[in-house]
């Protein structure tokens, strides 16, 4: 069921994907003509996308969404967010509705083949889990016959089902179009569990009413890595989401800041950092755009690592620790690639 629901998806994208591949070749100078960013969120995950009290969005996504738009027009708040349901996000991003989706959104085989979409690169690693009661079960196995909350149209729904066949134990599926309504159905008792990527569950049980009346397993069942996703038929475009979001990552390694970018700016004799931060112009000239294009997004949202604290640090109700998310000279996976 999972595999033709998936099949069908793929052949509406497609289809969305060859209609307006002619329209769609030149991405970049559309969203400088349109004076705005138009990028693809969720539909509400504390710690990559949420609404404040003022109702101003918060969290990673749009954090990396204000930053593309800073490094685009040196205004991060030259964008304008569109949320997504999982089972919308690729078809709206087919159609042109959205420029880019940074949305929690991992790469797969099957989306990167047949979707006529093209994941960029991970900035983000994750793994499937499961929220439940507190002292209600100590690892999944324990959950024959439960009753288990996912999201439509994720890559949760399909890792679910594999793991519960691989050990042959009944389950029952809930599905619902969003997280919060997942979420919610599991406080009011609809269901034994929730099933989603670990992150998200960190920040779903953030916002809980009662928090420790809950726990997530420590299994995990697959790798999700998250990535933006773009539309297939524009290179150019590929290159300025890919070589912004390393330029992030860059700048953390170098240990290039939100409070220090100016001076290091000023002052660095290191070729690599004149580079990135535009005192010599040909990075930002190979991706036409202008030559301070990763400072002032830097500038303006801060690096890799401050963007990650600022959505799951310790001084956050989520406190999510980096592990995968360190970079690799901490041990981690996130690496940039060599900006020269």
């Amino acid at each position: 069921m999972l595999g033709r629901a998936f099949l069908a998806t793929a052949a509406m994208v497609a289809t969305l994907f060859n209609a307006g591949a002619a329209s769609a070749q030149q991405t970049l100078e559309a969203i400088k003509a349109r004076g705005q960013l138009v990028c693809g969120i969720g539909t509400g995950v504390a710690g990559f996308g949420l609404p404040d009290s003022k109702g101003v969005w918060q969290g990673m996504d749009v954090d990396l969404c204000r930053g593309l738009a800073a490094a685009i027009f040196n205004d991060p708040k030259k964008v304008r967010f569109t949320p997504l349901s999982s089972s919308t996000r690729f078809t709206a991003l087919g159609a042109g509705e959205v420029d880019v989706l940074f949305r929690t959104s991992t790469q797969t085989m099957l989306r990167d083949v047949t979707l006529g979409l093209r994941h960029v690169v991970t900035y983000f690693y994750d793994g499937h889990g499961f929220i439940v009661k507190k002292d209600s079960v100590a690892k999944v196995s324990e959950m024959r016959d439960a009753t288990i909350c996912l999201v439509q149209g994720t890559t949760n729904e399909q890792v679910t089902a594999d793991y519960f066949r691989s050990i042959n134990t009944p389950f029952k599926p809930v599905l619902y179009e969003r997280t919060d309504q997942a979420a919610a159905a599991l406080q009011a008792g609809r269901c034994d569990s929730f099933g989603t990527d670990a992150s998200q569950l960190a920040g779903v049980k953030s916002t809980m009413a009662n928090p420790k009346d809950w726990v997530i397993l420590p299994e995990r069942f697959s790798k999700e890595p998250y990535g933006a996703y773009i539309r297939r038929d524009d290179q150019q475009w590929f290159d300025v989401v890919r070589w912004y979001t390393t330029a992030l990552i860059e700048a953390e390694e170098q240990g290039i800041s939100r409070a220090n970018a100016e001076e290091m700016r000023k002052t660095s004799v290191n070729p690599n950092t004149r580079r990135l931060l535009g005192v010599t112009p040909e990075l930002g000239e190979s991706l036409k755009l202008d030559r301070n294009w990763a400072f002032n997004a830097v500038r303006a949202m801060g690096n890799y690592g401050e963007i990650y604290d600022r959505s799951f640090g310790p001084d956050t109700q989520i406190d999510l620790a980096r592990g995968p998310n360190r970079l690799w000279t901490q041990g981690g996976l996130i690496y940039a690639l060599p900006m020269r």
